[in-house]
């Protein structure tokens, strides 16, 4: 895969999660890609509760050293409806995984401050990864409407294009989470030069981490006792050790879909995937279909392209540098 930045560059990386198990992961490729630097994490309800959330994503951080990251608390629910968490992630989001209690300060940034303050402070330069629902990004748009011009792009992990849901038969759940979140910021950024990236479930459903690909993390981290050794191959292993069960009990195999960490990839990487433009929206009416995401491809609405939607992957490359670098930033830790 080739890297949207120079080697000698960084990419700076903002984002904002709900840290269940394939956040966690996407925030440990983060940490293992070395071209990026990731200035800041904010944090939004939905896979659990907003101070879970706060206390995962502190903790995995901490995990691997760089718990200097800011961590700014978020929103505690969506802008409309209650709370709807969810149910794939364990009681604490993090699967089987138990880590310690994060010893660093807590940020006093409110997560929608924070995404216009670091915005502000460096104008077309910061990529935000949103892996969550959208109300944070959303509630930042609202407090500087110049939001998607000032960011150098947005990269959304949430949708299903032309394709089944995975919370109801036509949405997904980040979107279902908060759809009227989801919606204020497709419509606003429909006003950025370059257009949203948006990876739904029609292309992260295809990105099957499977039982040889833990055994190769564990081989390329320095051999079979890693797994007990290492703490980030153990958290590894025992996150995505429930995912994978809870996606055999629902009969899809011994398998995790690496959503976030997908978009996190395709964030750095602009060959990665198939890309197309088109209109993005939400519905947040029908009994049936609320959350839906529908695409409009011809103009058929009239309305400006706002997005570029993920409609293709070669899923084992993707999956192959996720390995790598898990396992890299594995031996650092050890």
């Amino acid at each position: 895969m080739r890297p949207a930045v120079e080697a000698d560059q960084s990419l700076k990386l903002i984002m904002d999660v709900d840290t269940g198990v394939d956040d966690c992961i996407a925030l440990l490729y983060a940490l293992g890609a070395p071209e990026v630097e990731l200035l800041a994490v904010t944090c939004c309800a939905g896979n659990v509760p907003q101070a879970q959330v706060e206390a995962n994503t502190r903790s995995v951080l901490e995990l691997c050293g760089a718990g200097g990251v800011e961590v700014g608390p978020g929103s505690l629910g969506p802008l409309v409806v209650p709370l709807r968490t969810a149910t794939g992630h364990g009681p604490q989001g993090l699967g089987y995984a138990t880590l310690p209690q994060a010893q660093a300060p807590r940020s006093s940034r409110f997560a929608p401050d924070l995404l216009v303050e670091e915005a502000r402070r460096r104008p077309g330069e910061i990529v935000l990864v949103a892996t969550g629902p959208l109300t944070n990004v959303a509630l930042a748009v609202r407090r500087d409407p110049e939001l998607p011009q000032i960011l150098r792009r947005l990269v959304v992990m949430g949708g299903a294009f032309e394709y089944s849901g995975n919370t109801t038969p036509t949405a997904e759940f980040n979107i279902l989470v908060d759809p009227e979140a989801a919606k204020v910021v497709f419509d606003a950024f429909a006003s950025a030069d370059c257009k949203p990236l948006i990876c739904g479930l029609n292309v992260t459903e295809r990105t099957e981490l499977r039982p040889e690909h833990l055994e190769r993390l564990a081989e390329l981290a320095g051999g079979a006792s890693t797994q007990a050794s290492n703490p980030i191959v153990r958290l590894v292993f025992d996150a995505l050790r429930f995912s994978m069960e809870a996606h055999e009990a629902l009969g899809q195999g011994y398998v995790a879909f690496m959503h976030d960490p997908l978009a996190v990839a395709g964030a750095l990487d602009e060959s990665l995937g198939e890309r197309r433009s088109g209109t993005v929206d939400v519905e947040l009416f029908g009994s049936l279909t609320r959350g839906m995401t529908v695409v409009d491809w011809h103009g058929l609405w009239g309305r400006p392209h706002n997005a570029e939607v993920m409609v293709g992957i070669d899923p084992e490359p993707f999956i192959a540098l996720l390995v790598e670098r898990l396992a890299a930033l594995a031996r650092a830790a050890s």
